[in-house]
């Protein structure tokens, strides 16, 4: 397995709308896996395609605090969400570092493939349903800032750039 590039906020690749994915074959559980790899390692509790520089619906999740319950969503849609909001404490491996409250349905219930291609349905509530909310969001090219005012956006967009040249300055 391979740790992929996550990439920052501002970048504009993570503005782009993800296509479905016609089959999953070996080239797509590859993806998976490594994009598996890469969220454990950063450590995260979701990952979405997009992020990694792949424009195709897949999303990887553990919300399990032993990290030993990964769950695989190809193609996922919600097809309900609650009409009851809850608000949770927000980040992102592409926003590395910052945290912010973002509201939510406080239920979902996604339809999606599994690693094998089999169809399959879930009930989502608590951090399961933010964390599928937000990397769903990130398929649509929507990254959680874009939740919060347009001057916390524009200082989060700021302190990343500075860090990035910071870093390319290093090497």
């Amino acid at each position: 397995m391979a740790l992929l590039n996550v990439l920052c906020y501002p970048d504009p690749r993570l503005h782009k709308v993800a296509k479905p994915v016609a089959q999953v074959d070996d080239r797509i559980k590859k993806i998976v896996a490594d994009m598996a790899d890469t969220m454990y390692e950063a450590p995260g509790v979701g990952l979405a395609a997009t992020q990694v520089d792949i424009h195709e619906r897949i999303l990887v999740i553990d919300v399990s605090d032993e990290q030993n319950n990964l769950q695989v969503f190809i193609n996922p849609e919600i097809i309900w969400a609650s009409p009851e909001k809850k608000s949770w404490r927000e980040g992102c491996l592409s926003v590395p570092e910052f945290y912010d409250e973002i509201e939510r349905p406080a239920q979902v219930r996604v339809k999606a493939l599994d690693v094998d291609g089999k169809e399959f349905e879930i009930d989502a509530d608590g951090l399961l349903a933010v964390c599928l909310q937000h990397e769903l969001d990130h398929l649509q090219g929507k990254v959680f800032v874009e939740y919060l005012s347009f001057l916390k956006r524009t200082r989060i967009s700021q302190k990343l750039k500075k860090r990035a040249k910071e870093l390319a300055g290093e090497r």
